[in-house]
Parts: C-alpha cells; sequence; structure tokens
C-alpha cells in the first residue's frame, strides 16, 4: 500500500487527533516518514484537522471566494469566508496596515478585526470592504 493510500485509510477509518499518532500507526504499515513530510501528504490529500481530529476536507476553490462582512458595534467587524481563506485573508490586512485597525484574529473560515476606536468603525469597513471587492474581481 503506497504511503498516500496508507494515510488516507488511516483518516477514514480512526479518530486520529495529532500527527504523532498518524507516525505511530504508519509506522507497522512499512511507512517510516518524517513529521514534515506527513504534513506535506496530508496537504496534498485534503486532510485538515476538523473538530479536533484529522478528516479529509473540501479543498477550497482555487479562485478567491466572496466574502461576507459584519459590522458589530462598537468597534469589530466580522469577515465569513469559506474554510481556509481566512488566515490568507487576514495577514493580507495585516499587510496593509490600515488606519484605525488595532488588530486581526483569523480561524479558518472567519476574521475577526478589532478596530481602535468606535469612531473609526465605518471608515475602516468601507477600506476593508474595498479590498475585499477587489480581491474577487
Amino acid at each position: 500500500m503506497t504511503l498516500d493510500a496508507a494515510i488516507l485509510k488511516l483518516a477514514e477509518e480512526r479518530e486520529i487527533t495529532d500527527q504523532s499518532e498518524f507516525l505511530a500507526l504508519l509506522r507497522p504499515a512499512g511507512h517510516e516518514v518524517t513529521q514534515p513530510t506527513l504534513s506535506r501528504h496530508l496537504r496534498k490529500l485534503g486532510i485538515q484537522k476538523v473538530a479536533g481530529r484529522y478528516q479529509r476536507v473540501e479543498q477550497p476553490p482555487a479562485e478567491m471566494p466572496t466574502f461576507e462582512m459584519k459590522q458589530v458595534p462598537p468597534n469589530i467587524l466580522v469577515i465569513r469566508t469559506r474554510p481556509g481563506f481566512a488566515q490568507p485573508l487576514a495577514v493580507k490586512l495585516d499587510q496593509r496596515r490600515i488606519e484605525g485597525v488595532a488588530g486581526t484574529l483569523a480561524g479558518d473560515d472567519t476574521v475577526f478585526i478589532a478596530v481602535a476606536s468606535s469612531a473609526a468603525l465605518k471608515n475602516v469597513a468601507a477600506v476593508v470592504e474595498q479590498l475585499l471587492t477587489a480581491s474577487t474581481e
């Protein structure tokens, strides 16, 4: 059995919660791999940790998804997107150094933007909206 087939089989049949467990289960099947190699194969196979266990998930499309942004007064913006896009989006927002943004926090499909003051919320929302619109065109 190939390494990829063994990884897929383990992910489907067991509740694996960390990569060291994957490595330990692969050894008896004749696959002595390093953690970085395992990580690359997991990514290639679309296996991610979801709800505390590794499982195969739908791969996000190559194009950028649409975003839904909501203002949460007094000073929070919440952006929802497809799974896997929140962290890259937060990095892009951080790189822009938008005036009035205190910081961002990203999960898998949600980005929280802390705005430095409630007075700046609408201005920051407009700038972020413009950036989101430009990235999906």
